[in-house]
């Protein structure tokens, strides 16, 4: 397996755990904390930034030779 669909892959999951957790404390299943806040806001940010790592790294090898 590529190394650009195993970040794409993870970015994907860490950005659905950032908006899952949110929306699991506003429907009151989770207790509303600073570490799970926190956690939900690392995990977009970071997933974010390993989707965008991958999809350079996929344009990359993918671009046709000039």
């Amino acid at each position: 397996m590529p190394e650009y669909r195993w970040l794409i892959g993870v970015g994907g999951v860490l950005v659905f755990l950032g908006a899952l957790l949110p929306f699991l404390m506003v429907m009151r299943l989770l207790p509303s904390t600073f570490f799970l806040n926190f956690l939900s806001y690392a995990a977009s940010v970071s997933g974010l930034f390993l989707g965008l790592l991958g999809i350079s790294i996929y344009v990359r090898i993918h671009r046709p030779p000039q």
